[in-house]
């Protein structure tokens, strides 16, 4: 796994050594940049199940002002914490090493938005469709942002949420990715 583009072009990411870990294929992480759109400046990013936090790192290297990487496992931990000594990154991140929900609640408490939120749950567990619900509510996400999840291709997701609203969708073999923004048309 390596940085795809900006100041960490090339730089090599430390992988899991379990396969509790699914890491985020360059490829994808590739094309999601470039539906986003190659410039992440001055972004606030939260990563959620983070794993090695290639995607808040990619974002990092793209310009992003901060990263907020949430993951509950151990060895997810620890990987984001050295990837980010590896790359320079580590004084603009935080890591909570808590469950997504309690992250969640937490973040919500301190009134804390991101302009990027990326989720890459476990999949066949449904835990998509839970992190897009508790995104809907609002606050998290500010008013110009995207959420970005990762989902098997089997589990399909809604074209509207609450105040969530799908504006693109893209497949990589198991893997589909959907691209969420606040909708001014909400209910």
């Amino acid at each position: 796994m390596r940085i795809v583009a900006g100041t960490a072009r090339g730089r090599t990411l430390l992988g899991p050594k379990s396969q509790k870990i699914r890491p985020t294929a360059d490829r994808v992480r590739e094309s999601i940049f470039n539906i986003l759109g190659q410039s992440m400046n001055g972004r606030v990013v939260l990563d959620l199940y983070a794993g090695t936090g290639a995607l808040s790192f990619e974002a990092l290297s793209r310009g992003a002002k901060r990263a907020v990487l949430v993951d509950a496992d151990r060895e997810a931990v620890k990987l984001c914490l050295a990837n980010a000594l590896a790359l320079g990154f580590e004084p603009q991140i935080s890591v909570l090493p808590v469950p997504v929900d309690r992250a969640l609640a937490k973040l919500h408490r301190e009134q804390q938005a991101f302009d990027l939120i990326f989720a890459d749950p476990p999949y066949g567990r449904g835990l998509a469709l839970g992190v897009l619900k508790e995104l809907s509510v609002g606050g998290l996400l500010s008013p110009e942002g995207t959420v970005c999840i990762e989902h098997d291709k089997r589990e399909l997701l809604p074209e509207q949420l609450k105040i969530l609203r799908r504006l693109d969708g893209r497949r990589f073999g198991d893997t589909a990715v959907s691209f969420y923004q606040t909708s001014l048309t909400a209910p």
